[in-house]
């Protein structure tokens, strides 16, 4: 008797290299936000925040793109789409490190387009399966895991190298590259949904615009609730994520770069491990469900650790942690489980990416606007104290959102199948 079944074998097989895809997809995007270009401006905002906004306009304008691009692509040697992608964002880091500061500022915008379409490409691999909620969050934990690495490197090459700021995001995508070419070769191997998955988990095509808009007309006041959440989800993440360097100096844990790691995979384990567990659950609907109380659950985990830390009764690694551990229980889900369950449940006709590209067009438009409106305050906060009393208020409201949202579904799925409204 075989120590694994065929398929498991292919489950694992496809986790793992959906998994390392978009880690090394990550060494392209996110290294520069290890390091903090202390004193430079770019006019009146700080250099790093004009670079943070100029990445996420470019992912902005790739998601609201996406949502036509991604819902619609045909699954064919999309290994090409990963590498022209990923070669052009590799090419806006070698032109930041030649082009003095703070005209390079625009290559993070060049950079960032390409990137924002990786996600819905990859995820097409894997979606529409019986495993798609495990190997889902083996996809969705690896930028958890990623971000932290991914930092890990860059202030490693900084100390051990004296690599100049300017280019570690280039020097990081070298050290990445051969590693994503051979997991992007693994990915190619992954086969198609059986018709087993198709009739359990409803078959996933390329959508075309009559099918997008009969989905949003079908279930507006859903989407509105879970894209909401997903705003507040995204905000919490980007601002941990692209500012956690300036935190934790904040903090007096500059010269630790390994704490980015140190953080980071704890929370990987504990997120795959549960988020991945969905994958028992044979009833959709009951598994959309069960990722609504993942949803709440993190808001709580959130809102409460950072009320502690600043009551100052919890140490500022264990509130990083668990501040963490909280929005990616909030964030995780949308990425791996939530959508691919919410088609199955209702028989929708569309697929994972459209749902996703909806949601994160508006949550980086969310996250672009807070930092702006941070930068725009008179009075100037540190990133820590902006961070602490956002995730309080965001978490407060984000719950109530949720119950509505499981309430909604709740309604809705009791409807009879051709009733639509």
């Amino acid at each position: 008797m075989p120590l694994i079944n065929k398929e498991k074998g292919i489950a694992l097989y496809a986790a793992l290299v959906a998994f390392g895809t978009y880690v090394f997809v990550f060494g392209f995007r996110k290294s520069f936000t290890v390091c903090t270009f202390d004193g430079l401006m770019f006019g009146p905002i700080a250099y790093k925040t004009a670079l943070v906004i100029s990445q996420m306009l470019g992912y902005l304008l790739a998601k609201f793109y996406g949502i036509k691009f991604i819902s619609g692509l045909e699954k064919k040697q999309r290994y090409k789409i990963i590498f022209l992608l990923t070669g052009i964002a590799w090419a806006a880091w070698l032109l930041f490190a030649i082009v003095p500061a703070p005209y390079n500022v625009v290559f993070l915008f060049v950079n960032g387009f390409p990137l924002g379409m990786l996600w819905g490409v990859v995820f097409s691999y894997v979606e529409g399966r019986k495993s798609t909620d495990f190997i889902g969050a083996a996809l969705a934990v690896s930028f958890i895991f990623s971000s932290g690495w991914v930092k890990s490197v860059g202030g490693w090459l900084i100390q051990s190298f004296a690599i100049s700021e300017f280019w570690v995001p280039f020097a990081t995508g070298l050290v990445f590259a051969i590693p994503l070419i051979i997991c992007v070769y693994g990915l190619e191997k992954v086969p198609p949904p059986s018709a087993e998955d198709e009739a359990l988990r409803t078959q996933r095509i390329p959508m075309t615009g009559t099918d997008r808009k009969n989905l949003l007309k079908q279930y507006l006041p859903g989407i509105i609730a879970f894209v909401v959440v997903y705003l507040f989800a995204t905000i919490f993440r980007d601002i941990r994520d692209n500012f956690s360097a300036d935190m934790w100096k904040e903090m007096g844990y500059a010269s630790r770069p390994a704490v980015f790691t140190e953080t980071e995979t704890p929370i990987t384990i504990l997120i795959l491990v549960l988020i991945g567990a969905i994958v028992a659950i044979k009833n959709n609907f009951k598994a959309l469900m069960v990722a609504h109380a993942f949803i709440i659950i993190g808001f709580i985990i959130a809102g409460s650790s950072t009320y502690y830390f600043t009551q100052k009764l919890l140490d500022p690694f264990w509130w990083m942690m668990l501040v963490g551990l909280g929005l990616y229980l909030v964030y995780i889900p949308f990425n791996s489980i939530f959508f691919d369950r919410l088609i199955a449940a209702f028989s929708m006709k569309g697929n994972v990416g459209f749902f996703i590209y909806v949601a994160d067009s508006v949550g980086y438009v969310g996250s672009v606007t807070v930092m702006l409106v941070k930068e725009g305050m008179t009075l100037k906060i540190q990133w820590t104290s902006f961070f602490s009393q956002s995730v309080m208020l965001l978490s407060f409201v984000g719950v109530i959102i949720t119950i509505y949202s499981i309430f909604y579904f709740n309604k809705k799925h009791k409807l009879p199948s051709t009733q639509t409204v």
